[in-house]
């Protein structure tokens, strides 16, 4: 009900803000589209990125086997045009698209696949170091790849087999995430720990120039294996203020902007040269708290920093209502979401009885981190950590605000070095897995962690590996329904908001979808003339 509340104000709110298909003229070519958006991107190969806004650009320059479908998760063939698997779900084999060519002109073949999963392998595996840049891989690591891959076997020049340890019913929709794209071997043999400036796939868009904290500049792959891009040329900008990026939108000098803070809604939705686009989203903002600093570590003080928060107050002053209140990790919308765990209300006077309980009635002093400019899932970062500064300051936690930019941000809360931290996740798949195990598994709190939270349990962990090795999804779901009561019980994070997919544009961009999973793909979308 929540989430179908949500969708009846999302079109209300739009109106008519987003035009009909039937109302889109007959696409151009030519043209060069400028995206604004808030922070650049951290690095360009999409193996060790673990951030959205390095995923806006690396989706547009690398193809993986797979990808999804347009509008949903579905999964449909990419640089595979089919496969087969094995009756023990433990091999998969993959025949490759006759004809794609990397960027550099180098042709598609399977030891280029192997290569782009083995270097990630060989981060761990000695007998694979020859495999150019090391690790860090994230990705790698969230989603326990080194569990579940035994083999990677080429049987042919066009084709490839995956053998796995176990069955994994996730594994396909992985191979469509963006850490299993394929990079060109020779160029990241080539510039080595450099590759991430230089990167090289077979997209739609090739990499042409980045002028670091300002643009990156893509242009049309003119020998796409695939339907042709409309665009020339892809700008994409960098612009931290959300004040100032509307007013490039609305001055003309950029097509489109994401982070759309609430209260700019009503604006583009009155402007004539204007659209909005929305739709619900698969993402989750939260706050988590490391186990590792002390006192963190006990769970009444966990509990009361979540009784602590007024969620209701945030969706409304901070969302304009584009976001509902998260009682779990799992978005409303991906499968296996625990449909009616028991709400941490807001209750500050609670919070201080728990806070007297385990030890710390005077309450304590700590640190809060924040992001320093505007995510997908959190528009206001700074100004949703000082709410929640004071929020926590009711019941006697003092904590200090601190940020960074981007990409040294990321670094740090990776490797622990937080008391709590603000930070989001977009889902890669829809699947469970992809939150459960990459944010509350053991295996995922080893920096560069995941699980910012480093919570540490067993139980859950076998639930999780449970989920993924079980196929059937009627028999997944009781594990992961467990597992989430346990992390709700654990409370390692004050899970806040699902937030809704907003873009705008001006009135002669055609062709742009919001994806579920956040992706920003750009080569169906053309400017009018």
């Amino acid at each position: 009900m929540k989430r179908f509340a949500l969708s009846i104000l999302l079109l209300a709110l739009l109106g008519r803000a987003t035009p009909s298909e039937a109302q889109e003229p007959d696409p151009v070519s030519g043209g060069t589209l400028i995206y604004g958006r808030g922070m650049d991107a951290v690095g360009l190969d999409p193996a060790h990125e673990s951030d959205g806004e390095s995923f806006k650009v690396c989706d547009n320059v690398y193809e993986c086997l797979l990808r999804f479908a347009d509008n949903g998760t579905d999964i449909e063939p990419g640089l595979a045009t089919h496969w087969e698997v094995s009756e023990d779900g433990r091999e998969w084999t993959f025949h490759l698209r006759r004809g794609v060519r990397f960027h550099n002109g180098d042709p598609l073949d399977a030891m280029a696949v192997a290569y782009s999963f083995e270097r990630q392998w060989g981060a761990r595996e000695p007998r694979h170091e020859d495999y150019g840049v090391g690790g860090p891989y994230p990705f790698w690591g969230y989603l326990g790849m080194d569990d579940i891959l035994e083999s990677i076997e080429i049987l042919d020049h066009l084709t490839v087999r995956f053998v796995l340890k176990t069955s994994s019913a996730p594994f396909l929709s992985n191979l469509a995430c963006n850490f299993a794209a394929i990079v060109s071997p020779r160029e990241a043999h080539r510039w080595g720990e450099e590759f991430f400036r230089h990167p090289c796939g077979t997209g739609p868009f090739r990499f042409e120039e980045w002028k670091r904290a300002e643009t990156i500049t893509l242009v049309r792959n003119e020998d796409y294996w695939g339907l042709p891009p409309y665009l020339d040329r892809i700008v994409f900008r960098s612009i931290p203020e959300n004040s100032t990026r509307f007013f490039e939108l609305l001055s003309g000098s950029i097509h489109m902007m994401d982070g759309i803070p609430p209260d700019d809604v009503p604006a583009i939705q009155t402007d004539r040269s204007l659209k909005l686009h929305g739709s619900p989203g698969m993402n989750v903002a939260y706050l988590a708290m490391n186990l590792d600093h002390e006192p963190f570590g006990n769970p009444r003080v966990r509990r009361a920093v979540n009784h602590a928060v007024d969620k209701e107050m945030i969706v409304s002053a901070l969302y304009g209502h584009l976001a509902e209140i998260a009682l779990g990790p799992l978005p409303p919308n991906v499968f296996g979401a625990h449909e009616d765990p028991p709400a941490y209300g807001y209750d500050p006077e609670f919070a201080r009885r728990l806070l007297e309980e385990a030890g710390y009635p005077d309450g304590f002093e700590t640190t809060l981190w924040t992001m320093s400019g505007p995510r997908p899932y959190m528009p206001q970062p700074v100004r949703l950590a000082q709410v929640i500064q004071a929020d926590l300051a009711q019941v006697g936690i003092r904590a200090r605000i601190v940020s960074y930019e981007w990409g040294t941000y990321l670094g740090r809360v990776h490797r622990g070095h937080h008391d709590m931290a603000l930070l989001g996740w977009q889902a890669d798949n829809g699947d469970p897995d992809n939150f459960l195990f990459v944010h509350f598994d053991k295996s995922s709190a080893v920096p560069p962690a995941g699980n910012i939270a480093f919570y540490r349990d067993e139980t859950v962990h076998e639930l999780l590996l449970a989920g993924q090795r079980t196929v059937d999804p009627d028999l997944r779901l009781p594990y992961y329904r467990e597992a989430q009561e346990i992390i709700h019980r654990d409370a390692p994070w004050v899970p806040l908001v699902h937030t809704m997919e907003l873009a705008a544009l001006r009135r002669g961009v055609f062709g742009y979808r919001l994806h579920p999973t956040g992706r920003v793909l750009l080569s169906r979308v053309w400017l009018s003339r």
